[in-house]
């Protein structure tokens, strides 16, 4: 943004307390990313503690997938409503008193119910840090900071909750996996009490789409309900094809009541143009690949290997490395010199190559030679398509629009990790069961009999991994023909939905529908 611009009359000056609420957003943000992978770790400790089976263990990460994925749209509108201060605190505390109960936990039916409450109040805590953030840095410059500063944190988030869960649930308890998330919210909640400043003129007036809350999110809760059915029940189950029905049903409702209502919860113009749809498309798939896979190798390092929760934490640094580089190194570099497709087609094929090298997974697998290699090579392809793609979602769309466009990204997100881990887990089951089956009668000892058991659950895991190789060269054929973005304006602030050559050049908050 110009000097002139920002000294505009009428345009609201910059917070003074702008860059100390970041540290504060920033910790929120730290805590739902860290959620996302420390809860990972502990799964086993927790899943035979309280009697959780096979079949159900996913819950525990698609409840909180689910709930924070089909509710991320109606968190940012609640946020527009009541203000955006107000809509942090609450989620911050709710995030808080759901994590005591995660923790506190004694049957899988707790458990289940506090991680869709966890997933609840990060829908709402969420879209309200990122609008935050886009309405107190208004100057150009100082915005790019204030967002590289939040995103290095959430990308650093998960090597952060890899380790520490390990720790935690080794040395104290799988329980610590959730207490620690109160420290962490009491002192965001703490900060921004005294800190952020509701941004004046930030309210939203107009009326709630209740019917667009409810069908989508009963669209999408049937979506993943019925990847779950399959599981334990099989694909031609009736209450399985009933879900898919239903899910189609509500969710064809949804699209046309959005066309029709004056105030849609997700205005149809965010999705239908190509390259948004392109990166939503494309980025939902490669996380449908990548989270089954997180479920894979933690069961893979603890149970077949016999790794400590501790050292499962550090077997998978090299693919936050990985990811941390692609996205810093890789993708930040180059995206002012290359259209975004063509960073983000190589970099799901370069993490389809890693996902491919993993299919050859055996019970004694080197980690050195397979595993490390594998993740470096499915971190650095994540990053380097991730940063264009988050970049590219935001870039052009009317300011009214760019808080919706943002939210879309993590809908996506957590939908695809939502049917990925139940969709991977469905295919990984059924190929155990079949292996186990064809192997178990030749198995006259014990021994051999946990062996066999042990080999049909690789087996399982690989031919899933089969699975996300296929679905990884789909996004990246998603990404190198519907994305057709030139290389980007620079003069543009992405999100802002205002650029530096515009006739009027007021900055515009973000505003998250």
């Amino acid at each position: 943004m110009s000097e002139t611009a920002s000294k505009a009359p009428g345009v609201p000056q910059a917070d003074p307390g702008r860059w100390k609420a970041l540290v504060f957003i920033a910790l929120a943000q730290l805590m739902v990313v860290l959620d996302a992978t420390i809860v990972n770790i502990a799964l086993p400790s927790a899943q035979q503690d309280l009697g959780i089976s096979d079949g159900n263990r996913q819950w525990v990460v698609t409840a909180y997938a689910l709930a924070f994925g089909g509710l991320l749209l109606f968190g940012g509108r609640i946020a527009d409503l009541w203000g955006r201060k107000r809509a942090f605190l609450v989620g911050l505390v709710g995030f808080a008193a759901a994590s005591a109960l995660g923790g506190a936990a004694t049957n899988e039916a707790m458990m289940f119910g506090a991680r869709a409450l966890q997933g609840v109040f990060g829908a709402l805590l969420a879209p309200a840090a990122l609008s935050l953030l886009a309405v107190m840095f208004t100057d150009a410059k100082e915005r790019a900071k204030a967002f590289g500063i939040y995103g290095a944190i959430a990308g650093g988030g998960g090597a952060v909750g890899l380790i520490l869960g390990g720790f935690l649930t080794e040395y104290l308890d799988w329980r610590w996996t959730f207490y620690v998330n109160i420290p962490f919210a009491v002192i965001a909640a703490a900060g921004a009490w005294f800190v952020i400043r509701e941004p004046q003129g930030g309210r939203n007036r107009s009326a709630l789409d209740i019917p667009g809350v409810v069908l989508s999110t009963l669209g999408l809760v049937a979506l993943v309900y019925g990847f779950t059915r399959a599981e334990s029940d099989g694909w031609s189950d009736s209450l399985t094809i009933g879900m898919f029905v239903a899910s189609a049903v509500l969710l064809a409702t949804f699209v046309a009541v959005e066309a029709k209502v004056a105030h849609p919860l997700l205005p149809l113009r965010v999705i239908t143009e190509r390259n948004r749809g392109g990166v939503y498309l494309s980025l939902g798939l490669a996380i449908i690949a990548m989270f089954g896979l997180f479920l894979f190798l933690t069961y893979y390092l603890q149970v077949v290997k016999g790794y400590s929760p501790v050292r499962t934490g550090f077997a998978f640094l090299p693919m936050i490395v990985g990811m941390i580089t692609g996205s810093t190194q890789i993708g930040t570099r180059l995206m002012t010199r290359v259209a975004p497709r063509l960073l983000m087609g190589p970099g799901f094929l370069v993490a389809a190559l890693g996902m491919l090298l993993l299919t050859r997974m055996e019970i004694d697998s080197s980690y050195t030679a397979l595993l490390l290699p594998a993740m470096l090579l499915l971190g650095l392809g994540m990053g380097t398509a991730f940063m264009p793609a988050m970049s590219l979602a935001t870039q052009g769309v009317e300011a009214r629009d760019a808080g919706v466009a943002s939210a879309m990204v993590n809908t996506s997100q957590q939908v695809g990790g939502a049917i990925g881990t139940a969709l991977l887990n469905t295919v990984a089951a059924s190929a155990t069961t079949s292996y186990i089956t064809d192997h178990i009668a030749g198995a006259a000892s014990r021994p051999q009999q946990q062996l066999v058991q042990l080999e049909g659950m690789v087996q399982g895991y690989t031919t899933a991994i089969w699975f996300a190789v296929g679905i990884l060269v789909v996004a990246a054929a998603i990404a190198l023909t519907f994305v057709n973005a030139g290389r980007p304006d620079m003069g543009a602030v992405t999100g802002s939905g205002a650029a530096e050559g515009a006739e009027d050049e007021v900055p515009v908050p973000v505003v998250a529908h």
